[in-house]
């Protein structure tokens, strides 16, 4: 039974007209089902909701970057980088093509503009951070760059792919039946395990009105380099307050911890959507997780993202739930 993988392509379309299309033409080549933002032509806040799902289902993202930045959002950040870091975000497997010396490349395809120039060599340097990059100097040699590098990392990082409805393999579908049978008797014993728990003893640790210490960084304009800090006393209650209905379904640990940085930064009468970063000291957010798991208020697993990779995800308890009912609902006055 054949996969078929779906590519998103993201690059700075108006001037990569042909190295796209050196690109799309090996992925067909490869059988591969290809998706990207040529489909938006005009992209605004709407389509963006609608672009975060085409990459939802893609299995594989692929970037190329040129000499330009790319058309700006309302945040001031291209739509290539909101695209590259969503990606990041849904653990989708990442392969990047970048253009070893930009500066080289015809005056139409370059940033001139200075702000413009030091977002893209920001968007380089984030990219390149801790990932294998390949560099590219012609349209030409994208293709093969595409083929190498997709094949090697299809092997090494099979995704789940699509496979045409009339090919399904009975047995194969019979195998993958059972193991999700298997994995389902294991989901039901955990939660037979969870609920046999008795109202876990939080005597022991701190709670309610209880104040901790909570500290972060955020910025308030994209490609700053200046980090302000802040550092607020919080209850476990506000904690709660904050969070839990974003944990009513399963939310990756990094979204959490961004939204937990939002909340606090709002409730002190800071305008936090404007800002590009914000975010929870990770030594501190570590033990913001651990007290909420040993309050028995979250649970933390790891799960397989629609990629196939693993990421941490939280998620209410039962006995989270009710707490944040308690916390969060407005009580009828009986005065």
């Amino acid at each position: 039974m054949e996969k078929r993988y779906q590519i998103f392509v993201s690059s700075t379309y108006v001037d990569l007209q042909d190295e796209r299309q050196h690109v799309l033409q090996a992925l067909m080549e490869m059988d591969c089902i290809p998706a990207g933002m040529e489909l938006f032509p005009a992209a605004d806040e709407e389509q963006w909701e609608f672009i975060k799902r085409v990459i939802d289902d893609c299995d594989y993202y692929l970037l190329i970057i040129g000499g330009k930045y790319g058309s700006l959002s309302s945040e001031g950040i291209s739509y290539t980088e909101m695209e590259y870091d969503y990606a990041v975000e849904q653990g989708i497997k990442i392969l990047a093509l970048l253009h070893e010396a930009p500066d080289s490349l015809p005056g139409t395809k370059i940033e001139i503009d200075p702000e413009a120039r030091e977002k893209l060599n920001q968007f380089r340097e984030k990219v390149s951070n801790g990932r294998l990059v390949k560099f590219w100097n012609r349209a030409d040699q994208l293709s093969g760059l595409v083929a190498l590098s997709l094949s090697k990392t299809i092997k090494m990082y099979p995704a789940v792919g699509w496979v045409r409805a009339d090919q399904g393999n009975s047995i194969e579908l019979l195998v993958q039946i059972n193991e999700l049978r298997q994995k389902n008797e294991v989901l039901l014993l955990e939660n037979q395990q969870l609920k046999q728990q008795a109202v876990i003893d939080t005597g022991g640790y701190s709670s309610g009105e209880d104040l901790i210490r909570l500290k972060g960084v955020y910025k308030i304009t994209y490609g700053s380099k200046l980090k302000n800090s802040w550092e607020y006393d919080v209850t476990w209650n506000q904690i709660i307050s904050f969070i839990g209905p974003h944990l009513l379904q399963y939310l990756n640990e990094g979204s959490v911890n961004r939204q937990l940085a939002k909340s606090i930064l709002k409730a002190n009468g800071k305008s936090a959507d404007d800002w590009y970063t914000k975010e929870v000291e990770e030594e501190v957010f570590q033990t913001v997780k651990l007290q909420l798991m040993a309050l028995g208020f979250v649970e933390v697993k790891s799960l397989q993202t629609k990629q196939g990779n693993m990421a941490l995800f939280w998620i209410l308890t039962p006995k989270g739930k009710k707490y944040l009912m308690d916390v969060r609902t407005i009580k009828k006055d009986d005065t």
